[in-house]
């Protein structure tokens, strides 16, 4: 989009923008990356808001600055519309092939190589590797080399980013089991529908229903804890089978299980996967143990009592890149032309990956053409927040986006990211003549409804 020939090299191109876990977008402190990235050019809101199946605004009973959009989506859907985006985008050329080697000389990135010896030149490469840097996939006593969904995963790339003087870490997350949906007791659990206000992420909204589905609302109670508890010992977790870190925001049931001892019950959301399919998500139950414990325990909760899961669920460990290791632009401080972006940089969530994607892809392209890089300070936007953390405190856990970690949060409010940065990504070539129109005529009706308070007098009168 800014003008340079690229090529996407992907593991499977059926599996572009999979959504591999929870299938939906925003939610606290994610909602406003979104915003931001809608504001700067991006594409994520504009695909959110047109697969989305319910919105809801969270927070309502808070300030504004922490008022958060989110969408349940049909993540089928919201695939099949990224991939068609990315197909149809001009001067991008979309390949599955398997990366196995990075070229490197004179500390200037060269291009790439895959497992069929191909050699792809480059002078600027960018990392989006997510889960499948060296995946592996555990459930109870089984592991095994693998991605989300059954995917390959690059196995001898992490071994090449060490050859080139790159510092790994090794991280750990988790998904739910999917759960079909004709097998739940819908009756034994608590309706949760959408907004009826229109809610977008994207600032070139127009009207649609997106309230086509329901979610449901459950808890665990005294009798799932115990089936957990008695089981601890055949979770890799807690068995050391896991070597890698795991995410505190998003912490498996187990895990909630035994640090909050003292909890009676932990709820649950029961979401639909799209509006296609059975499939069920169970939000709030992530888990590694092994698939006996996972029936007999989700057979306990209110709705889910002759549930059949359709999808285990799963832990899977995954390489990544210590983040400190950057420039604030996401270049690897000495390997020039070679940026890294998303779960490659230690975070978690499709937003955090989204937000750095795009910078990691401006900064590519404004390097290439000489000009300074594109750095958003902690103060204009929760984008700036987000890679200032990483690059200058490093994480030693998944990194999760939260308001409380801006300090200019009351500033930073999802529903004003358009006039703080709409013109910094027009500057940049990203924001097109429509959404340029669309921004201006907004600005100029603020700008006339302000001064209308400024010059209109209010006498103050006896009533």
């Amino acid at each position: 989009r800014m003008g340079h020939r690229t090529l996407m090299a992907t593991i499977s191109l059926d599996n572009i923008a999979l959504m591999p876990c929870n299938p939906a977008v925003g939610g606290p402190g994610k909602s406003h990356l979104v915003y931001e990235l809608d504001a700067l050019g991006g594409q994520m809101g504009i695909n959110a808001d047109a697969t989305a199946i319910q919105m809801r605004m969270l927070n309502m009973g808070k300030g504004p600055a922490v008022h958060s959009l989110r969408c349940q989506s049909d993540k089928i859907k919201y695939q099949h519309l990224m991939k068609q985006t990315i197909e149809n985008t001009e001067n991008l050329n979309v390949k599955q092939i398997m990366v196995t080697e990075l070229k490197v000389e004179d500390g200037k990135v060269t291009g790439i190589v895959t497992e069929l010896g191909e050699f792809y030149g480059a002078k600027a490469v960018i990392l989006c590797t997510g889960t499948y840097l060296k995946g592996k996939i555990l459930i109870g006593d089984i592991d095994y080399v693998g991605g989300p969904n059954g995917q390959r995963v690059a196995e001898h790339f992490s071994q090449s980013l060490l050859d080139n003087g790159i510092e790994l870490m090794r991280f750990k997350t988790g998904t739910p089991a999917r759960v079909d949906k004709r097998t739940l007791n819908l009756e034994n659990m608590e309706v949760q529908e959408g907004d009826t206000h229109h809610h977008s992420f994207s600032f070139m909204d127009e009207w649609i229903n997106r309230n086509e589905d329901v979610c449901w609302l459950t808890y665990t109670n005294k009798e799932t804890h115990e089936i957990i508890t008695s089981n601890i010992h055949r979770a890799p977790m807690y068995s050391g089978k896991i070597e890698g870190v795991g995410p505190r925001y998003c912490p498996s049931i187990e895990d909630k299980v035994v640090r909050f001892a003292d909890k009676e019950r932990h709820q649950l959301f029961v979401e639909p996967e799209g509006t296609g399919t059975n499939e069920m998500y169970v939000q709030g139950m992530s888990t590694s143990l092994p698939m006996d414990v996972q029936y007999a325990f989700l057979r306990t909760i209110p709705g889910l009592e002759n549930v059949e899961i359709m999808r285990p669920a799963y832990a899977i460990e995954y390489d990544c890149l210590n983040p400190t290791q950057l420039t604030p632009a996401l270049q690897v401080k000495h390997i020039e032309g070679l940026y890294s972006a998303g779960q490659a940089n230690g975070t978690s969530g499709y937003e955090e990956a989204a937000a750095q994607g795009l910078m990691a892809g401006i900064n590519a392209a404004l390097w290439l053409e000489g000009k300074e890089p594109f750095i958003l300070a902690r103060s204009e936007a929760y984008i700036g927040v987000l890679i200032d953390d990483l690059v200058t405190k490093g994480t030693n856990e998944p990194y999760r986006m939260m308001t409380s970690r801006s300090e200019y949060r009351l500033l930073l409010r999802q529903d004003n990211a358009d006039m703080r940065l709409t013109e910094k990504g027009r500057a940049i070539g990203l924001v097109k003549d429509d959404r340029w129109a669309k921004f201006t005529a907004k600005k100029a009706a603020i700008e006339e409804a302000m001064d209308m308070l400024r010059n209109t007098p209010v006498n103050p009168s006896k009533e």
